[in-house]
């Protein structure tokens, strides 16, 4: 896949298919555009230690979310509610849709 070009967007529905959290499903948070990757919710937990910024308050232990590769996801369909493959379509007024391979609806997300 060429650097910066990604069939995810964000609020998009994925499955993750390897990796420490294969099987389990999120909604997309954040894309990366120039590291090819993506932050899905609750997927590939990190702990990060966090200094104290002010005089009264005390360091702490962050979990967040880490961007995951964008090869690990794949699209779930909200038509068919399957995992599969994307294609692009050019409509006759000249928009670009992306729908599943498998059922041929389109997976434009309506936020």
């Amino acid at each position: 896949m060429a650097q910066g070009k990604t069939y995810l967007k964000k609020n998009d529905q994925v499955e993750v298919i390897a990796g420490k959290d294969k099987g389990r499903v999120g909604k997309i948070l954040r894309v990366v555009l120039d590291k090819d990757k993506a932050v899905v919710e609750r997927i590939n937990m990190v702990k990060r230690h966090q200094k104290p910024t002010e005089m009264n308050q005390q360091g702490q232990i962050v979990e967040k979310e880490a961007p995951i590769h964008v090869s690990n996801l794949q699209l779930i369909c909200p038509e068919c509610t399957k995992t599969g493959r994307v294609g692009k379509r050019i409509l006759e007024d000249g928009t670009k849709i992306r729908f599943c391979k498998s059922c041929g609806e389109s997976i434009e997300t309506k936020s």
